[in-house]
């Protein structure tokens, strides 16, 4: 028997060293123009709308904004308060007292666990050098545990190894080889391996995707707040984004990171931040190493009332999330630890694109919403993490009722309605986007409209998700459950179906309702 060769990849230029980290901007000449024609169009909707729809003393206009409206927005402007009193003032003073600790702060050992499969190799590249320098600046031991699937990619990260790191014997790298059957089998060979170097329980493990760049004083900014912060068992960190695509892609992936930024920052003041984002987290050590952590991560399940029990597929970071709740740990995030993330769309086209990635995130984001709320309860959750689960399987609706209800009022009662809801949307839109300003992402104003189709497009795709739980697929390596021809599936199929329909037959009914159609 006999093997074919695999080429090692050529190395391409990077200096980390070099890498500005990202952030806010002042508008360049062509965002002047955006802007500017952005108002201009405001002012044209405005123009189109009968005065009297715009009364606050007319029963219309009490119509068109309702308690509904005034309940999402006022959860839109809580996260928005509480993050943006996170980010600039209780943070910063958390800040301040880790660095008055010192060396003190720093883990005894630094573990970083970094997975790579069908990643390119200039993007490999940036990564492995970016983890390597930010290890060479840290004044303790450090080990790099890579999960790989080709030989190729060994012989290149030994490579970038020797070119890097300079005079520290104290920094190891391991390899473990992959099956290449999924991310989760992946990341327990790993963790099984840092658990066969028996680590003190004071060491930090990061655990990074392949695809997940490392900005300067990334690792040293995050593993210091676990010395200050003793009942932290995860933190996750701030992340950036370089997109591979159009520029309509870039836009909609930008703006998801400062949406995160916010909500990341929101739950950071109450020690719950909801998921430990898979492209880079820390935890301590003496949580990976526990064998019903690393089991979560490699076999999560969800049992389901309808469509029994079946496997997770993605959403790793989901699962460490709910392991570390479920053995009493808090969840952090960390603002001034900054990533660079390299994205590939899955697709070319913008819409088949945005909506895989959704479908794979809402999917996973709802399969973790009924487990916690169901076995970790209110006690463990908090109120506010409660309330937020909650009202994730209701925002999904309540998205979706203003366009709804407004061409269906449109319809049947005029156009002013639709013409007003338009320009509700491009108003309020346009407010969310200036207040994006505070959160020192980077800021374009095409954001409105990215806002709006990931409001409604993301409304769709996570009620269809709901119904749909146990589908599922992971984008880079297309692994999917493989059911078909078993006939409790079909029926799984079929019955998701007539839940779904069922659903949206009762969402018009309500949206009937409120407009009073029958009296027409």
């Amino acid at each position: 028997m006999t093997t074919s060769k695999q080429s090692e990849p050529s190395v391409p230029t990077f200096e980390h060293s070099s890498f500005e980290e990202p952030g806010f901007q002042w508008p360049g000449p062509k965002a002047v123009v955006g802007w500017l024609c952005l108002f201009a169009l405001i002012a044209l909707a405005a123009n189109l709308i009968d005065p009297a729809y715009l009364d606050p003393a007319h029963g219309k206009f009490i119509f068109l904004i309702g308690l509904l409206g005034l309940w999402r927005y006022s959860n839109a402007a809580t996260h928005y308060l509480r993050g943006m009193y996170f980010l600039h003032w209780r943070f910063p003073r958390i800040r301040k007292q880790v660095e008055r600790m010192g060396k003190a702060a720093l883990p005894s050992h630094m573990y970083m666990v970094v997975t790579s499969f069908r990643i390119p190799a200039e993007t490999t590249y940036k990564v492995y050098r970016s983890v390597f320098e930010e290890l060479q600046k840290l004044p303790v031991g450090a080990t790099v545990i890579a999960s790989i699937v080709e030989k190729a990619d060994e012989e290149f990260i030994k490579r970038i190894m020797k070119e890097t790191v300079v005079a520290r014997r104290d920094i190891q790298l391991v390899f473990v080889r992959a099956r290449g059957t999924g991310k989760r089998d992946g990341l327990a060979h790993a963790f099984r391996a840092l658990s066969r170097r028996m680590p003190m329980d004071d060491a930090v493990v990061g655990v990074v995707d392949g695809d997940t760049i490392m900005l300067p004083g990334c690792i040293e900014r995050a593993v210091k707040l676990f010395a200050y912060l003793p009942n932290v068992g995860g933190l996750t960190t701030n992340e950036y984004c370089v997109v591979e695509g159009g520029k309509l892609v870039k836009q909609w992936h930008t703006m998801r990171f400062v949406q995160r930024h916010i909500n990341m920052c929101s739950m950071a003041l109450s020690h719950r931040v909801l998921t430990l984002t898979g492209r880079l987290s820390f935890f301590r050590a003496a949580v990976m190493v526990d064998p019903q952590f690393i089991k979560d991560v490699e076999a999560d399940f969800l049992d389901h009332w309808r469509l029994g029990r079946f496997q997770f597929l993605t959403g790793d970071d989901k699962s460490s999330w709910f392991s570390l709740m479920r053995g009493g740990w808090d969840t952090f995030y960390v603002p001034d630890s900054h990533t660079l993330t390299v994205e590939h769309p899955p697709d070319s086209n913008f819409f088949r694109a945005t909506r895989q990635l959704m479908y794979r995130w809402y999917g996973n984001s709802l399969r973790q919403n009924f487990r916690a709320t169901r076995e970790l309860g209110v006690r463990r959750l908090g109120a506010f993490a409660s309330y937020v689960l909650y009202d994730q399987r209701i925002s999904m609706w309540t998205c979706l009722m203003g366009l709804t209800g407004s061409v269906v009022a449109g319809l049947a009662f005029g156009i002013q309605y639709l013409l007003v809801y338009i320009f509700w949307i491009l108003v309020s839109r346009t407010i969310v986007t200036l207040l994006f300003f505070f959160t020192r992402h980077a800021v374009d104003p095409s954001y409105p409209f990215v806002l709006y189709y990931n409001q409604i497009v993301g409304s769709v795709m996570k009620v269809y998700s709901m119904f749909h739980m146990d589908r599922q697929s992971w984008t880079r390596q297309k692994t999917k459950l493989d059911n078909s021809g078993r006939m409790d599936a079909l029926l799984n199929r079929w019955s998701s179906k007539a839940a779904l329909m069922s659903s949206i037959a009762i969402f018009l009914g309500v949206i009937s309702a409120l407009l009073d159609i029958s009296q027409l």
